[in-house]
Parts: C-alpha cells; structure tokens; sequence
C-alpha cells in the first residue's frame, strides 16, 4: 500500500484574510499542524501524519476539531412538522434524546445536504450540517419552514464541536464527565457537564466507522483551548493523537460514508447512492418524494454506488475514470485513496447497474493507464461490536 496521504477534498482557493477560523485555530498552530481550506474554513489536515493517526483511531482514540460544522436549530409548535417537510427521515419517530441521519432533498429527490436530526424535545430539534454548505442549507431551510410556526436560528457560531473517536473514546471521556456515557446509546445524546463546563450536548454518532463521542461546548478560545488541552492529557494513557481532516476523511472511507461533493450531490439521487434505509417513502410528502417514488415505481435507479478494491499496484483517486472491460468509460471514482487500517487502496465509484454485481472486475485509469479492480460489499470496514 502506498503511503501516499489521499487528496483530501478541497475546495476553490480562498484568499488568507477571508478563511474563516475555529475556535481552536491558534492551538492547531501551536502543534504545527499542516493547514488548508476546507470548505472556506482553514481546517487542520493532519499533525503526527495521516497514518499514524488514522490506526490510533481505529485501534485507540483520536481527537478531531470539528467545529466547522453547522448547527441549525428549529423551535417551536410546529417545528416537527417543517422537519418532516423538508428532510427525509421520519422525525416522528425520534424520542427526545434521540438523532438520525437525514437529508435535504430537492423536487428530484438529489442531495442539497446529508444532516443529522437531534430532537431536543417535543418542540425543539437541532440539525447539524456540512461546513462548505451551512449558509446555503440554512437559507434554504428558512424558505421551506416559512409556512409553520417555528423559528429558524443558525447557531453554528456558538458552538465548538470536538469528536473523540476510537475503541478507546469513551475511556477518555469519561474521566472528564460524571455522565453516564454508557448509557449513551449509538445515535443518542444527553446533556452534562464536560471538563467543569456546564450544558455540554454529549452525542454518540460518529464520521469515523468507531465508537466515539461529540461535545458541543462554547466557542470560545479560552473555553475551546483548554478543553482540548484537558482531553489530550486525560488521553495520555491511551495514546491519544489530535487528528486533522485527512484522517477523518480515510477513516469515513473505510466506512463507506458519504462525503457531500462527491458521493452525494444534487446530480445523485437517494436510491443511486443505496441511502434508501434512511428515506422514510411511506411517511406523509416530503420533499423530493414524489420524483423518488417514480424512480421506485419506474423500475429503480439507473447506476449504483460500488466500492472498488485495487488488484493491481495503484490508487483510484476522485475523479478518475472507470472503465469496463473493453476499456469504455462507464464511471468516475467519487472518494479513493490508499486505506490504512486495512492495507489495501480502494475508492468508490458510480457505474451502470450491470456492472455493479459483487465481484465485476473493473479498471481504474491511473495516469492513463487500465488498473484492474473489482466490485467489493460496502462498508469495507466494519468495526467489531
């Protein structure tokens, strides 16, 4: 396997003074962590290397800034009923304390945004968005809920988000909390008291294919900083590595997590990217339900999502063509890099249904060249409970 770090997404370059900054910016620096733009945030990419903080993840416990993310929190009588409208999930179904993943659907049933649901309570709902997209989900959702009585707040400037991640995570955490995290069941969440700040949200979800935790705490620096320092310390017994976006990206890789701008899109469609668990269809009409029922009805998607295992030396980078077995295009590699854990490349690629059987052989096109790979089930990386 090469130890070439993967080409983490990136987006058009933004002038220096326009990158928008984390409460833990000066911190990162501090640790000489190797920066970029992401998503117009200037994001840590790795510290100690991608590698090696890829396998603490998967085999100890990493530490993530992930206050990019957006928050957008919907209150009021008829805050479910704008959720339902305009996500497609079925809220109805969360109990309080409880979140799912979802998403933002246009008319035809293609991806403004993959989301997590969090019901506060009966009233009151907070959903958590992708960085690069949290202005335009937030406008848009303002739009959809006009005609319900709720109010739309975007409050991701409150919040500093931190994800510790890794069979380890939870012995970390809790030394630094009374809460009962335990408790805490996957896709849950609870409210406490996190390194001596009180009302810190305490979720168990996850981007990383591990068990692990989300704190959302205040943010500023002063709180921020000295809550990572405090992790990290608590950490030290279990190796603990702060970890930068490169490693978070190759770790949801293994697991077969989308990445919005590039396996989810508003060209893809919930049954081509095989996210159809998640789109409640029997619930009342939502958005984009009608189109995904005529897709359904009209004999089902036309391509698939496929993860694809390099046979032979080379690395299907996104982007990069996939062939069949004359050699046409049929695809483009949508996520590829080298997998550290597993010591194998392997990529995910839209193609045709009839190419989309478990155990199609394929090729990749490397620098213009054919590299024989081959269909493999999704996830590749599926952790032991």
């Amino acid at each position: 396997m090469s130890a070439t770090p993967p080409e983490t997404p990136t987006h058009p370059p933004v002038p220096q003074e326009t990158l928008r900054k984390t409460a833990l910016n000066a911190t990162h620096r501090q640790h000489r962590a190797k920066m970029v733009d992401f998503g117009g945030w200037e994001m840590p990419v790795e510290y100690s290397g991608l590698i090696a903080e890829h396998i603490a993840t998967r085999t100890r416990v990493g530490l993530f800034d992930v206050s990019h993310m957006g928050e957008i929190q919907l209150r009021g009588p008829e805050a479910l009923d704008a959720v339902q409208h305009f996500s497609m999930n079925d809220a109805s179904k969360l109990a309080e304390g409880q979140a799912h993943y979802s998403a933002l659907l246009t008319p035809q049933g293609t991806f403004i945004d993959d989301i997590l649901v969090h019901k506060l309570s009966a009233n009151d709902y907070l959903l958590v968005v992708n960085a690069g997209t949290c202005e335009k989900d937030y406008a848009w959702i303002r739009q959809q809920s006009q005609r319900f009585h709720c109010h739309v707040s975007n409050y991701s400037s409150y919040y500093s988000q931190l994800a510790i991640q890794g069979p380890q995570a939870m012995a970390v955490l809790s030394q630094l909390t009374s809460v009962d995290l335990a408790a805490i069941r996957n896709y849950w969440f609870a409210w406490g008291t996190v390194c001596g700040v009180a009302n810190v949200l305490i979720s168990r979800t996850g981007y990383t294919g591990e068990d692990g935790f989300e704190i959302y705490i205040p943010a500023d620096e002063a709180t921020s900083q000295r809550v990572w320092k405090e992790i990290l310390e608590a950490g030290r017994a279990f190796e603990i590595l702060p970890c930068g976006l490169g490693a978070r990206n190759t770790l949801r890789l293994e697991a077969a997590m989308p990445l919005y701008g590039h396996e989810i899109d508003e060209q893809t469609n919930v049954f081509e990217a095989g996210l159809e668990r998640f789109c409640k269809l029997d619930k009342p009409d939502f958005i984009g339900r009608q189109a995904l029922l005529g897709i359904r009805d009209g004999g089902g998607p036309q391509r698939k999502l496929v993860g694809l295992e390099m046979l032979e030396r080379g690395i299907g980078r996104d982007g990069y063509r996939v062939l069949n077995a004359t050699g046409q295009p049929i695809g483009a590699v949508t996520s590829g890099s080298p997998a550290p854990f597993l010591k194998k490349n392997i990529a995910m690629a839209y193609v045709p249904m009839e190419y989309s059987a478990v155990g199609t052989e394929l090729a990749v096109e490397v620098r213009g060249q054919p590299v024989k790979t081959k269909v493999v089930p999704l996830p590749f990386y599926r952790r032991t409970r």
